[in-house]
């Protein structure tokens, strides 16, 4: 019998049943590492226990009573949020694509609001902000528009890297600027920190907003809570979701309390955005991955991963050329497509998400232990070896 879902995921033929740290468990029993979680949604892995308990208790107290009260577990989340950024103010979403509608929206109505309308936004090739139309639009690309015009006016798309195309194209009609400070679904692609100051410095001097999609590079996976924070800036709007939420769904959009200013009561909404079974799961995440220790050992565990990995693109030139990311976040720009090398890794029982730029992510679990960072090496070897034989 044919599946009832709607056909629009290029599905791995593999399902799994079970998960507990950096392993799953297909329904057949085979144990496969985990090098993708959930593509950097499962921040500390399958079935962690403080994250067990936190949804449980909660479970067993409320679930839901929607945003026309007060809900003390998003008051929690919201505020250990504020405490540890730039923010002041924060939105509760279910998603990224969520947390990009409300930005568009902010950051236009900021501008409306201080009396001077812009609709433009720029945006960079590339990126992904989710498939919404208005993130879609963003985006630009014709792989994610085509078909679903017409899109959402004023968004205008510049090659990743082309200062001068930036500077010719940002004015005083340009109401923000969205990007990404490490590129995922666009091939691991890091913005040098010297670009995001400049950026910074660019939108404030024509007075645009500047919004940062930390959706997949945020909450610990550079080695900072959040990947702008190497670069020393803060942006005005950041996205933020995947990892937040340790694999329950759960966003946020965290603003200046300026960038903010312009959405009052019953300019937005969300049906389940912020209930409290997301922001006790996520109020245990932040208490777990903002702690100083926690990322001191995610940079230590990133610089035994890409140690490693560099030596396996040395070991094998015909298959990688080059190893990207920062922290946690990294990529193996691959000679071969790079479809064949996440193929070979199935059949090593291991599991990289592929990106753009024929590149295969990996974004391990933040706690991911050596020994299971040892055994990933040993599987991209022996599937970098099988990639090789089959050339």
């Amino acid at each position: 019998m044919s599946s009832a879902v709607l056909p629009t995921y290029n599905r791995a033929p593999l399902s799994f049943v079970k998960g507990a740290g950096s392993w799953l468990t297909t329904d057949d029993g085979r144990r496969f590492l985990d090098l993708g979680a959930g593509i950097a949604v499962n921040a500390l892995g399958h079935a962690h226990p403080a994250l067990v308990a936190a949804l449980g208790e909660q479970a067993g107290r409320l679930w839901h009573v929607s945003n026309l009260y007060t809900i003390p577990e998003q008051e929690r989340l919201a505020r250990m949020l504020a405490d540890k950024t730039f923010a002041d103010r924060v939105f509760f979403t279910n998603s990224g694509t969520e947390a990009a509608e409300l930005a568009i929206k902010m950051a236009r109505k900021y501008h409306h609001d201080k009396g001077r309308p812009r609709a433009q936004i720029i945006a960079f090739e590339g990126a992904f902000h989710g498939r919404s139309t208005g993130a879609i639009a963003a985006a630009g690309s014709e792989k994610m528009t085509r078909g679903f015009g017409p899109l959402m006016p004023g968004f205008t798309q510049l090659k990743w890297g082309d200062h001068e195309a930036l500077r010719a194209a940002i004015t005083e009609d340009t109401c923000a600027v969205i990007i990404e400070p490490v590129q995922g679904e666009g091939g691991i692609r890091v913005l040098p920190d010297q670009c995001l100051k400049g950026l910074r410095d660019l939108c404030d001097s024509h007075g645009a907003l500047l919004i940062l999609d930390e959706v997949q590079c945020g909450m610990g996976r550079t080695g900072r809570l959040f990947a702008h924070e190497w670069a020393g800036v803060t942006p005005d709007i950041m996205m933020v979701a995947k990892g937040i939420g340790g694999g329950f769904p759960l966003g946020a959009v965290l603003a200046t309390e300026n960038a903010a200013s312009g959405m009052v009561a019953g300019t937005h909404g969300s049906t389940y955005g912020g209930n409290p079974l997301a922001c006790a799961v996520g109020a245990k995440v932040m208490e777990i991955i903002a702690d100083d220790a926690f990322l001191a050992e995610v940079n230590r565990k990133a610089a035994l991963f890409r140690q490693g990995l560099e030596s396996l693109v040395a070991a094998h030139p015909a298959v990688f050329d080059a190893v990207r990311g920062e922290g946690l976040i990294l990529g193996l720009h691959c000679v071969v497509p790079s479809g064949d090398v996440v193929k070979a890794g199935y059949d090593a029982n291991l599991l990289t998400v592929p990106a753009a730029d024929n590149v295969i992510r990996l974004l391990p679990a933040l706690n991911i232990p050596d020994d299971d960072i040892a055994e990933a090496l040993r599987r991209l070897d022996t599937a970098a070896g099988a990639v090789e034989r089959h050339a």
